[in-house]
């Protein structure tokens, strides 16, 4: 942990004089939490690695929809995924600066490998999804959790949780309907639709110019379609959440959607309506449009939804020599996953007659 506070904060010192910069990091850390008495210092503590990772691997967070969300209402978040800690961390930080209760952060338990990121997690309100356990175990782990989300909503807590198991790595967006039956378990004295309104739905989209995992998403693919899977190791996870904090985003993008008003009792159809906010509140990059433009290039563009998309997209210079220099930096094999997860969200839009 010292090592990583280290190189957080003294990357070039930390290469060449280790021990003694993690000696540092401790004393820093240790005037950091000595002020630290309950959850809400903890997170005074962590807006301020917040900020500097902000400053230091971002050109520009910004946000749009909190005016969605009514005073003295508490909401369950669902949102996209993209990163394992960077999600639901930029929407804390969000909701922390506008002067709103942070997140109870819903997390799978093959991220508490190592003892202290357990303790750091709940330290910062995070609450432990059971992915691991099988049959009557998994179930009622899994009423457990539906019930301590509807518990937070109705005590005035917001509540954080991914819109499916695991990251995009394709850039394609999608609500598992299983999760919108979990989440109904709370309440199963009520239908499905009641169940879930209780929980005060309301989708949010986060989207990166950059995605620090671009590669290692690509070569899981790559290895999944050269070799039929991906084998997945101790160090996998923790490398994505690392890459994830200090690698550049570029622009970074907070959409809060409007709440669900939710009529129906088909979980397929409430995961259609989630996606579809998540989708249309999507904020695309020149880096999206700059990886279609590769994929026509390779003919492997959606021609017949393309129009002139391409050509209308005024993408300048210096865009496109940042996009060409990444890319050059990609192992060829890897290009078609690379080129698809930033191209994505584009075709989707179109697809779903959104404007792009």
């Amino acid at each position: 942990m010292l090592d990583s506070i280290a190189r957080f904060y003294y990357p070039r010192l930390t290469s060449f004089f280790s021990e003694a910069m993690k000696k540092v990091a401790g004393r820093k850390l240790r005037s950091q939490v000595k002020t630290v008495h309950d959850v809400k210092s903890m997170q005074d503590v962590i807006a301020g690695y917040m900020e500097k990772m902000i400053h230091d691997t971002t050109n520009q967070l910004t946000n749009s929809g909190l005016d969605h969300l009514q005073e003295g209402r508490n909401y369950l978040f669902i949102s996209n995924h993209r990163d394992i800690t960077m999600d639901p961390a930029f929407v804390n930080y969000i909701l922390y600066h506008a002067g709103r209760e942070t997140l109870q952060i819903a997390i799978g338990d093959n991220l508490l490998k190592k003892p202290f990121v357990t303790d750091l997690m709940r330290l910062n309100k995070s609450f432990i999804v059971h992915r691991s356990l099988k049959g009557r175990e998994l179930l009622q782990a899994l009423k457990l959790l539906s019930e301590y989300m509807h518990f937070c909503i109705a005590n005035q807590q917001n509540v954080w949780i991914a819109q499916r198991e695991g990251r995009a790595k394709d850039g394609i967006d999608k609500t598992d309907p299983a999760l919108l039956k979990m989440l109904a378990m709370g309440r199963r004295d009520l239908p499905f639709s009641l169940s879930i309104s209780e929980l005060h739905v309301v989708p949010v989209t986060i989207s990166y110019e950059y995605d620090a995992c671009d590669v290692l998403k690509a070569d899981e693919l790559y290895q999944i379609e050269k070799n039929g899977n991906f084998i997945k190791t101790d160090k996998s996870d923790i490398q994505s959440i690392v890459k994830g904090m200090v690698g550049f985003k570029g622009r970074v993008h907070v959409a809060f959607g409007n709440e669900l008003e939710i009529k129906t009792d088909n979980p397929d159809d409430l995961a259609e309506k989630i996606d579809s906010q998540i989708l249309e509140n999507y904020v695309l990059s020149d880096s999206n449009f700059l990886a279609l433009e590769k994929l026509r290039n390779y003919g492997l563009a959606p021609e017949r939804l393309l129009g002139n998309v391409l050509e209308n997209r005024n993408i300048s210079s210096k865009s496109r020599k940042k996009f060409d220099n990444r890319l050059n930096g990609v192992n060829r094999s890897l290009h078609k996953h690379f080129l698809f997860g930033y191209a994505n969200p584009v075709i989707k839009k179109l697809e779903a007659g959104f404007t792009v």
